[in-house]
């Protein structure tokens, strides 16, 4: 059973989701983290971003592991480090580019399969192209204002103006909507949630409802 939460950056996927998972007994998979972990690979490695078949190698060299919600690179405990500013800044590059989303996509499939009971994964394509085929498929949405001012509140954004953090977003959303590969777009059969003028309770709320409604249907076989 997979449960594919999917949407940009600060509608509070990560909340969500872990929350959804912890109350249903579910396994939960960051994927912006292993996408974030091929990123200080390449760093790590001194592979030009700008050349990907050498991001690509440095990416298929590396073990990237998600574990009790720890983020591991080549063994090592990377999940404070991924979020820096210099990996933030090579994420969106990093995963635009096909044959490293192919090696990261294997991965969290890989993943998911090892947690058999089910898992709840977020990311921005998980209901597109990670996991066409998953039970229910949610993608959040906010006004762009909220989600800056949500951002606000992380510590890599510390330090960071509203409307700074307004614009990378924006950024950041006309990368992953317009790139070739797996752009971020709601998946034709997905429940689309507004969450701007909704408390996380309430997110959540609305959630669990679609994972048990979805959850009692009946499937083909």
């Amino acid at each position: 059973m997979v449960v594919a939460i999917d949407g940009p950056g600060g509608v509070g996927k990560s909340t969500v989701a872990r929350r959804v998972a912890s109350a249903r007994g579910l396994g939960y998979l960051d994927t912006g983290a292993t996408y974030r972990a091929a990123a200080l690979a390449a760093l790590q490695s001194g592979a030009d971003l700008d050349l990907p078949a050498a991001v690509t190698t440095a990416v298929g060299a590396a073990t990237i592991e998600y574990a009790d919600g720890a983020v591991l690179l080549d063994g090592v405990d990377v999940s404070e480090e991924i979020r820096s500013a210099a990996v933030t800044a090579a994420s969106s590059k990093v995963a635009a580019i096909p044959a490293v989303r192919a090696i990261v996509v294997a991965m969290q499939r890989s993943w998911v399969v090892d947690h058999g009971d089910g898992a709840v994964v977020e990311g921005r394509d998980i209901g597109t192209v990670v996991f066409p085929d998953a039970l229910l498929k949610v993608f959040l949405i906010a006004r762009p204002e909220v989600r800056a001012a949500r951002r606000a509140g992380d510590h890599e954004a510390a330090g960071s103006a509203v409307t700074e953090i307004q614009a990378a977003l924006e950024q950041r959303d006309h990368a992953d909507s317009t790139r070739a590969m797996s752009p971020l777009r709601p998946a034709d059969d997905a429940l689309v949630v507004d969450t701007s003028d909704m408390t996380l309770e309430e997110v959540i709320a609305e959630v669990l409802e679609a994972v048990d409604l979805a959850n009692d249907r009946p499937r083909l076989l």
